[in-house]
């Protein structure tokens, strides 16, 4: 079983930034790709970014590239977030699975979830 645990959310106002970080255990790291999600109040959840278990392939949402970046190492997984906007508001959610070549914003390939971490962006 793999148990994903999200830090790092809160309350910015628009302009600032938020890291985000999301341990599990060092074996999860080495051999799963990880990928962050969100969901907005009213809105179904979304793919943000992704990295592969090798750190070689990386993919963001367009929304958020160039403001993004998403980084692992063999502990954890990070969301560095800079100039939020109210928009970007929503509960995060980290992901672990086996994507591979298959596009990383689809959230069937994803087999473990985080409990999700709030980040609130005021105007």
């Amino acid at each position: 079983q793999v148990q994903l645990v999200e830090s790092g959310g809160g309350l910015v106002q628009a302009g600032g930034s938020l890291r985000l970080s999301c341990t599990a255990s060092a074996r999860t790291f080495r051999t799963w790709d990880m990928g962050w999600f969100r969901q907005a109040p009213g809105k179904g959840r979304e793919f943000v970014a992704a990295i592969s278990w090798s750190g070689g392939r990386i993919d963001y949402a367009g929304s958020v590239k160039g403001r993004f970046t998403i980084s692992k190492d063999n502990a954890m997984v990070s969301l560095q977030m800079n100039s939020l906007a109210p928009e970007d508001t929503a509960v995060y959610y980290c992901a672990a699975g086996f994507v591979g070549s298959r596009p990383f914003s689809d959230q069937n390939y994803y087999n473990y979830w985080g409990q999700g971490t709030q980040v609130t962006v005021s105007s």
